[in-house]
């Protein structure tokens, strides 16, 4: 093993927190460094040539640092028996920079900390657990013990279970060693059927059998008979839900039978690579809409980064696999945890209850989850549009002292949207003899169990069988998959894939036999065929482990080797592990040994489990009065407005790109100011289409601590109000994901369960018109422990998350909840849904007050919400309405807060009534909306109301005041300014950020809210948009540009939309094209690098991409003589731009080029950001100078750094784009300048200007209705469109 000392590992601000952290553990600790380590397994040693190679890679010019004399040492490692995601892409660059030498490359950090006194090695191993995460990573005192991660151990046969000898007891013993999770009526089944085969079971067989029989897995509750209160009930949970499609099926194609519910579309123009030529092309078909939403709870329990950030994984697998292969589009979040407790911002509606050490506090998992996911999705490539964020504890009365109802184990979401092509939508039967392939990355010791173990309460499994059970992400691999289900689903009739299902909890043992028995066969696999990077693995181990980014597919014979080699273009590893028979036995060789690992009946294994029946009573709580005494309004306001659940949750969304894939119509931020507050989330069918999908969610889990069916019903409603704000054509056109939770066991919560079941599945939902084709359930909900004090217990109230989806008819017609400015008087009209109850049970200014009681809101009359719905629907399609803005969380209070910050204006409420009454009427949280309207339309408005038989109040008009007044019979009762108001609302999120991020632009963008003079986002053009300069036809000859991506990178369709747009032919060119000699950048008069992540970011954001072409003699040659000929341009953008950057050396006039370093937030940031273009000789941004206008930024590496002050002076006059603020002045301020940059800078040209590289996002803008924001008078092309347009008329 080679061991390379590398560069610091943490910024100062990182350094100075975890110091501080382990001072609290031990004040003997005075210093703290931290440095990459890496360490290289090689297969010979390196010539000196290779070994420069490898130093220029890991150090990318940066010095290395060692430990100071007296400080001790812990080297924190990947855990051994895995291989971590940055390991694989490092060696995947290594091999593509041809250093032969090297196998693998892993990466630790190595904490030198120094005592004041002397230390043993038990008191510095002490501190490991602030330095590491067990789940994932080792720790070692001695830098020889990392050897061991290179250790290859000899394969061992597979163990059987002594149930011939042993009896039962056997089985039980390994049900409780395992961790399978296994019911006593399964044991016994099992006992019987291995009685019957004659033999002893294998480990591998129980552990399978325990994943593919799991809750996880089989949904037994769902399925389960009941008896409730003595009472025989005549219906199932999933019959109930089921029923909902069966009433109303039309447009639901899938349902229940697959990955995702898929549901009709439209017909559109959708983008995609000819599968021969690759050239992009638009093929006009049906583009059919589908559906998921998926929890992963338990891991994030465990571990929130790799926890949430696997959950988005599998999800986008499930949306992947969908059919016969379907494309994830964008996506959706969502958390539920218990109270926060932020050191130095204590609350008064948190209060002492313990916390289990086993499980993440809920600020760890709200500061590490939500990046998890993010992640995930960032580098995957999958905008995330919409999401929700809750905290709930609440002392129920006539609970017993030691329980609460909470979430300690908390609620993860990921779910979104996705298109398939209408020949792929259903699975078909496969035949006998296809051949069973599984796609990407490689078994490893991880996630052993997880099915099982997210089917039992948390605290009632072994602390190491949870750290077990979970595990971890690699999105870039997950890309490449995706890029081959991609190739194959645009074959279209000639899809090679005939089933394809995505690999998740149970791991191989799960998926195999799940997509074998689709069509009813058998299987023979090969154990050692499967890709494994543990050789020493258990055959229980390969077979069942849950290593991620895999799918299994099923492919005819004659199709493996076309289809190899779509795997090989786009590096997927890809491996064939058998054939489907026609006997039922599923069976899997171990040739190692010559024995059978498995050889189980398939109908032994998912035929006839024992069906379970739960015989439960209802609990009622004691009645508990309302108290709203003393709550005097303004301290209300203000602590409604910092309540979680209400406040600002950008610290939520900026972590997430929101622009990728260019489909975008709206996300969450809104106005000129970008205030998350939207209602909805809207894609577009395709580039070119305006129409489009929406989604929108629904939850209000803590009416269900007292009233479990009116929390469901209220879900249901949210989300529906929500949706309302895009045009949909009629309320059947909604179609919902329902995530049920609950606490199953626990006394009281199954018939709560089933009741809330029965409201929505069996009732509301049939009265309405809306089906729920999709969903998930997750039953234990429950965390449990004992320490010195006692037994402890978090019982979470039955959760339904709704998540609702639709066909939108006009992308651009949305409403938003930013008030309008307006030359005549405008008013607010509230629709009421709760009919004037003002209901306060459970409500979040009663927890904000830490009180109980008092009736919950409730959907009492289903068909006054079809009325509201289809008033909204007409208002906004006939122009009526300014703005809208649904009322749940924090009341009318809320709401009108929230517009106002959206747009900066004031508004004047004119209610009525005692001070109770006011309490009531601002803070209830029944259902309703509150709508903009002028005054000219009031009476137009009216006679719709009138029409839909619903009525709207005017309870307030918009002013410029910048203030909320609320009046009461002419007395003002409530007056705050909107910057106060604001600052509330922002704190918490503030708080996170400040302990997650760097503090400093944490501080910064908190403290811009006090700028009551910012003037928002503008747009000051130097040109006109609307001309299109060159007027092309079909038959004109196109410049033919090459769409140039490596592993990772993820944005060249939207791209490739743009260039096409201007009269280019776009063509798919992946570097292994050029590396393999199948294309040559001679057939290409321009080069667009794109961005994403390739080869995931490691070794510098770009740095390994362009390395793989400097180190490579083909390449470099290519690329140093397509930059040297004269009639050809090259764009590079986000990554584009970080490769491009590092290939300078190749680029003439470009020696001045500065890198891209991390951000000064040390954060993702992905914003809309306000540039000004600058003289300069690019060809791209010809006329443009003088420009200031918004673009998309989405980035974690664009701060600017030049060589030296020479590099940046003699640079000046080719850079291109810098950031500004919104007052047009140079942004030196986080969040106006994202990154750091030095003077803003974010593009630069070459001198001759035929390059240009920069780091905001042009392509994801082009259109206006891809802009977050835009000015009222922009056409249907932005301003951004014009560089693609400059490019083409260099080619008249």
């Amino acid at each position: 093993m080679l061991e390379v000392p590398g560069q610091p590992a943490l910024s100062n601000f990182r350094i100075a927190k975890l110091t501080r952290a382990l001072k609290r553990l031990d004040d003997r600790v005075s210093a703290l460094a931290a440095n990459y380590v890496y360490l290289i397994d090689q297969t010979g040693e390196l010539s000196r040539d290779e070994r420069s190679r490898l130093d220029a890679l890991l150090l990318s010019g940066e010095k290395p640092t060692r430990a100071a004399r007296g400080s001790r040492s812990l080297l924190v490692v990947p855990r051994p028996g895995t291989i971590s995601p940055w390991s694989s892409k490092a060696t995947d660059i290594a091999k593509a920079c041809d250093i032969a030498s090297v196998a693998r490359i892993e990466r630790g950090i190595s904490y030198a900390l120094k005592f004041s006194t002397r230390i043993d090695d038990g008191e510095l191993l002490a501190l490991a657990p602030a330095l590491f995460d067990r789940m994932t990573e080792a720790v070692f005192t001695d830098s020889g013990q990392a050897a061991c991660l290179f250790e290859s151990h000899a394969a061992t046969p597979v163990a059987h279970i002594a149930l011939q000898a042993n009896g039962r007891e056997a089985l039980v013993t390994a049900n409780s060693e395992l961790g399978l999770a296994l019911s006593d009526g399964e044991i016994d089944y099992l006992c019987d059927n291995y009685a019957e085969l004659g033999r002893d079971p294998t480990d591998a067989e129980l552990m399978m059998f325990a994943q593919a029989n799991s809750e996880h897995c089989r949904h037994k509750i769902f399925n389960a008979s009941w008896i409730i209160d003595g009472e025989r009930q005549d219906q199932r949970l999933f019959g109930m839900i089921k029923s909902t499609t069966e009433q109303t099926p039309d447009g639901v194609i899938s349902a229940y039978s697959d990955n995702a519910a898929v549901i009709e579309g439209w017909d559109g123009a959708r983008l995609m690579p000819e599968p021969g030529s690759r050239e992009f092309n638009y093929v006009d078909e049906a583009i059919h809409i589908l559906m998921k939403v998926e929890t992963h709870n338990h891991p994030t329990a465990i571990s929130p980064f790799p926890g949430a950030a696997t959950g988005s994984g599998g999800e986008i697998r499930d949306e992947g696999a969908t059919g016969l292969g379907a494309k994830p589009k964008a996506g959706l979040s969502g958390f539920t945890v218990s109270h926060l407790r932020i050191p130095g911002y204590a609350q008064p509606w948190e209060d002492d209850f313990p916390h289990p050490d086993r499980m993440a506090t809920p600020l760890e998992i709200m500061t590490d989850g939500p990046i998890g996911g993010a992640a995930f999705n960032n580098e995957f490539g999958r905008p995330n549009l919409a999401g929700y964020f809750r905290t709930f504890e609440s002392r129920v009365p006539g609970l017993p002292d030691n329980e609460i109802r909470g979430y300690h184990k908390p609620i993860m979401i990921a779910g979104g949207v996705g298109n398939v092509r209408a020949e792929h939508a259903n699975k078909i039967d496969v035949p006998v003899g296809a051949k069973i392939v599984v796609i990407g990355g490689p078994a490893m010791l991880i996630g052993l169990g997880g099915g099982a173990a997210s089917s039992l309460a948390s605290g009632t499994s072994s602390e190491d069988l949870d750290f077990a059970s979970v595990q971890r992400g690699n999105p870039e691999i997950e890309r490449r998959a995706q890029e081959v289900i991609d190739r194959c689903w645009a074959m279209g009739t000639d899809n090679p894939i005939l089933l394809i299902h995505d690999v998740g909890a149970g791991g191989l043992s799960n998926a195999v036999p799940e997509a074998v028995d689709h069509s009813k066969h058998g299987a023979e696999i090969e154990l050692r065929e499967v890709d494994n990077a543990e050789p020493g693995m258990t055959p229980m181990g390969i077979w069942c482990n849950e290593a991620q980014e895999r799918y299994v597919l099923l492919v005819a014979e004659n199709r493996i080797a076309e289809f190899t080699a779509l795997c090989e273009r786009e590096r997927c590893p890809a491996s064939l592990i058998g054939t489907l028979t026609d006997d039922g036995n599923l069976l899997v060789n171990d040739r190692g040994f010559d024995n059978r690992v498995v050889d189980m009946p398939m109908q032994m294994l998912l035929g006839n489990p024992p069906k379970m029946e739960r015989d439960v009573r209802r609990e009622r709580l004691p009645d508990d009065e309302l108290d709203l005494d003393g709550i005097e309004l303004a301290e209300a306001a203000l602590r409604v407005l910092r309540f979680p659940a209400v406040a600002d949750k950008s610290f939520l969304i900026h972590i997430g790109d929101r622009t990728v894939g260019g489909l975008t119509a709206r996300d969450q931020m809104i106005g000129p100011w970008q205030v998350p507050v939207s209602d909805v989330a809207i894609t577009a069918s395709s580039f070119n289409s305006k129409t489009g999908e929406a989604m929108a969610m629904g939850e209000r889990t803590p009416l269900a601590t007292t009233n479990a069916p009116a929390s469901g019903r209220m879900a249901v409603a949210e989300s529906i109000t929500n949706i309302a704000a895009a045009p949909i054509e009629n309320l059947s056109k909604v179609r919902l994901s329902a995530n049920w939770m609950a606490a199953a066991g626990h006394p009281g919560e199954d018939a709560n369960l089933f009741d809330t079941v029965q409201a929505v599945g069996d009732q509301l939902c049939r009265e309405i018109g809306v089906a729920i084709p999709v969903g998930k359930d997750s039953m234990s909900m429950r965390t449990r422990w004992e320490d010195d004090a006692g037994e402890h217990q978090v019982v979470a109230p039955v959760s339904l998350i709704v998540s609702a989806f639709a066909p939108v008819s006009d992308i651009a017609n949305h409403l938003t909840p930013q008030l309008r400015s307006t030359n005549e008087a405008s008013y607010l009209l509230l629709f009421d849904l709760g009919k004037g109850a003002n209901r306060m049970g459970g409500s979040c200014l009663l927890q904000s007050y830490q009180r109980t009681g008092g009736r919950t809101p409730d959907l009492d009359d289903a068909q006054l919400l079809k009325k509201f719905f289809a008033a909204i629907q007409e208002l906004n399609a006939r122009g009526m309405l300014l703005a809208y803005h649904d009322r749940s969380d924090g009341g009318l209070l809320a709401t009108i807060a929230e517009m106002m910050f959206a747009s900066r204006l004031g508004v004047t409420l004119s209610l009525g009534g005692s001070q109770t009454d006011l309490v009531r009427q601002l803070f209830s949280e029944e259902l309703g909306a509150v709508v903009q309207v002028e005054k000219n339309k009031l009476t137009q408005v009216q006679m719709v109301l009138d029409r839909h038989e619903i009525e709207a109040t005017a309870i307030g008009r918009v002013e410029d005041s910048g203030q909320l007044v609320v009046r009461s019979d002419e007395e003002t009762v409530l007056q705050l300014e909107r910057t106060a108001m604001q600052r509330e609302w922002s704190e918490m999120g503030y708080r996170i950020q400040a302990q997650r991020d760097n503090p400093t632009t944490a501080k910064q963008e908190f403290d811009r809210i006090l700028d009551r003079n910012d003037p928002g986002l503008s747009a000051q053009l130097t040109f006109d948009p609307s001309d299109k300069m060159l007027r092309t036809s079909p038959g004109d000859a196109r410049p033919r540009v090459a769409i140039l991506r490596e592993q990772g990178v993820n944005s060249q369709y939207e791209m490739a939309a743009a260039f096409m747009r201007a009269g280019f032919a776009a063509v798919d060119v992946h570097m292994s094209d050029l590396l393999s000699g199948r294309d040559s950048l001679d057939n290409y008069q321009g080069i667009v690098a794109c961005g994403g992540f390739s080869f995931g970011d490691v070794l510098g954001a770009g740095g390994g991409w362009a390395k793989s072409i400097l180190y490579h003699g083909r390449t470099r040659d290519q690329f140093a003589a397509f930059f040297d000929r004269q009639d050809t341009f090259a764009l590079g953008v986000c990554n584009g731009c970080q490769m491009m950057s590092h290939l300078k050396e190749l680029i003439p006039g470009a020696g001045h080029w500065p890198q891209f370093l991390r951000n000064t937030s040390e954060q993702f940031e992905a914003r809309l950001s306000m540039v000004e273009v600058l003289e300069s000789p690019s060809l791209f941004l010809a006329g443009m100078a003088g420009s200031r206008m918004p673009i998309a930024t989405s980035h974690g590496e664009g701060r600017v750094e030049f060589s030296d002050d020479t590099a940046r002076y003699t640079s000046s006059y080719t850079i291109a784009l810098r950031y500004i603020d919104n007052y047009g002045d140079v942004a030196d301020q986080y969040p106006a300048n994202p990154n750091g940059s030095t003077d803003g800078i974010c593009g630069l040209s070459n001198e001759d200007g035929r390059v240009t590289i920069m780091m905001p996002h042009p392509e994801r803008v082009a259109m206006t209705r891809q802009n977050s924001w835009h000015p009222d008078d922009w056409g249907e092309e932005g301003p951004w469109m014009r560089i693609f347009r400059n490019a083409r008329r260099a080619f008249d």
